[in-house]
């Protein structure tokens, strides 16, 4: 059997924004009713924290629930864990309508950490990112440059960035060269 391997094993750009590759990380698609209390039971139960509104996502540390469409949230949960919280879906959605997929391995999340990291998302992505428009906690499935992307703000200087994995390298390259063109100056906080 082989080991698991991150796409980018732990790459770093560093600079005012660092780039980071985050590792393996535990990814399941959920489709279902998202009003349905025995979908959030589990949700809660895997992650510990409550249903995201739309366009938002709620995470603690590799933990968390990310609102993907009105039927479907991105439950994040340690690679370690994901069998293991895929048969606790499995058992505790028995009887109800709902897709649970493992996409761990197809995805790669990438971290983007400094103080004008909303610049980096801004220069790639067709979203406005402004401070008034995009705070911690808010999520937002778009594009950048030409890959399919989403991404939130965990806190105020980092936004986390989930892309396939085959376009790992590619993404993180984008960001990168993003980041090193510095800062634009047009998204401060007081803007």
């Amino acid at each position: 059997m082989s080991n698991a391997v991150s796409a980018l094993q732990g790459k770093v750009a560093p600079g005012e924004v660092t780039i980071r590759e985050a590792g393996l990380r535990g990814m399941i698609i959920l489709r279902g009713d998202l009003a349905d209390k025995k979908l959030h039971n589990i949700c809660k139960s895997l992650t510990g924290v409550s249903m995201p509104k739309q366009g938002q996502a709620h995470t603690d540390a590799d933990k968390g629930l990310c609102w993907m469409s009105p039927d479907e949230v991105l439950v994040l949960v340690p690679y370690a864990h994901v069998t293991e919280a895929s048969a606790a879906i499995e058992a505790g959605l028995a009887g109800t309508h709902y897709l649970a997929e493992n996409v761990s391995d197809a995805r790669s999340v990438l971290h983007v950490e400094g103080r004008f990291g909303r610049e980096v998302i801004a220069k790639l992505a067709p979203v406005d990112v402004h401070p008034s428009s995009f705070q911690p906690g808010d999520f937002r499935r778009s594009r950048l440059g030409q890959v399919a992307a989403a991404f939130w703000m965990r806190d105020a200087d980092t936004i986390d960035v989930i892309c396939f994995r085959s376009v790992a390298g590619y993404t993180f390259d984008l960001l990168a060269a993003s980041a090193k063109a510095g800062q634009v100056g047009h998204l401060n906080a007081a803007g």
